[in-house]
């Protein structure tokens, strides 16, 4: 059985954004599409049409919302293998779950919630945060949800030759016949002494030692996506603002986050985590194992 692309459904218009935008990429990757609505019924209150005492308000709400993503799926793609369930579960571990196996998983921005319009859903970032598959979060405008840029953003991270991010953004690309920019942001060290204005030659090191570890990284993947155009971009300034302004012009951006031999704690860098919460188009969060420096490596 191949792996699908599981989208998370709640009912916000959001969610059903994200389940369009889940429609598209599996009619990319030619794969499944399963929609999935995990809720505990206890936390809804109020009429439902439909209720009875043999099915609680909730289960006929949820059952309601999964049966218009699926007709809207099917709408979208008439020909895209479709299945839906709902599960009487907390919506993030259902998602985890399905991480293990799952293509990507695909969530909206926000919730249901009255704070949906100012924050990023809690699932969302639980999930993003947490899974074994690439998540997507689905937001931005209108031009980067229909994939109207043609240009894929990777922000290159250390240590990333060839990673799982790297590997993700060069499929993408390849798929949507767009352009992979790929941007390695760099810095002076803090610490480092302030030198005469016009000895300039240090800020030409970090911009060289940046261009190399893009064409390391990239070399490679390179090569076995040869149609891909490649655009390399090597910038000064911090990551999480170079990456969430230059996302205007992207259809998708893809950033990788570690993950440690651990069970708590959210593991999203600052990177990712304000990609999640400003980016103007959808977000890929692509889980990066975490690999101990050899020696004389930086930590």
């Amino acid at each position: 059985m191949e792996s699908p692309v599981v989208v998370g459904v709640d009912g916000s218009d959001a969610g059903f954004t994200a389940v369009d935008w889940a429609v598209d990429e599996a009619v990319r990757h030619g794969l499944p599409l399963r929609i999935v609505h995990a809720s505990l019924w206890e936390r809804y209150e109020g009429f439902v049409p439909g209720w009875s005492r043999d099915r609680p308000a909730g289960q006929v709400l949820a059952e309601n919302i999964v049966a218009v993503a699926e007709e809207r799926a099917r709408r979208r793609a008439p020909g895209l293998t479709v299945a839906a369930e709902v599960l009487a579960e907390d919506a993030s571990a259902v998602l985890l779950r399905w991480g293990t196996v799952a293509t990507m998983v695909v969530v909206g921005s926000r919730g249901r919630g009255e704070l949906g319009d100012l924050l990023l859903g809690s699932v969302s970032l639980v999930v993003a945060a947490r899974s074994h598959c690439p998540v997507v979060v689905v937001r931005g405008d209108q031009h980067a949800l229909e994939a109207r840029h043609q240009r894929i953003l990777l922000g290159l991270g250390d240590h990333d030759e060839a990673s799982p991010a790297v590997r993700f953004a060069f499929r993408e690309a390849e798929v949507r016949h767009a352009e992979l920019e790929v941007v390695r942001t760099w810095r002076r060290p803090a610490h480092e002494p302030v030198r005469h204005p016009l000895l300039t030659g240090e800020a030409g090191e970090y911009a060289q030692a940046a261009s190399e570890l893009l064409d390391k990284a990239l070399a490679a993947m390179g090569r076995e996506h040869p149609q891909v155009h490649l655009r390399r971009s090597a910038i000064e300034g911090p990551a999480h603002k170079v990456l969430t302004d230059r996302a205007a012009a992207a259809d998708l951006l893809v950033v990788g986050a570690l993950r440690r031999d651990r069970i708590v704690g959210l593991e999203l860098g600052r990177v990712a985590h304000r990609a999640l919460h400003h980016a103007s188009c959808p977000v890929a969060v692509v889980p990066q194992p975490h690999r101990v420096p050899t020696e004389g490596e930086p930590r």
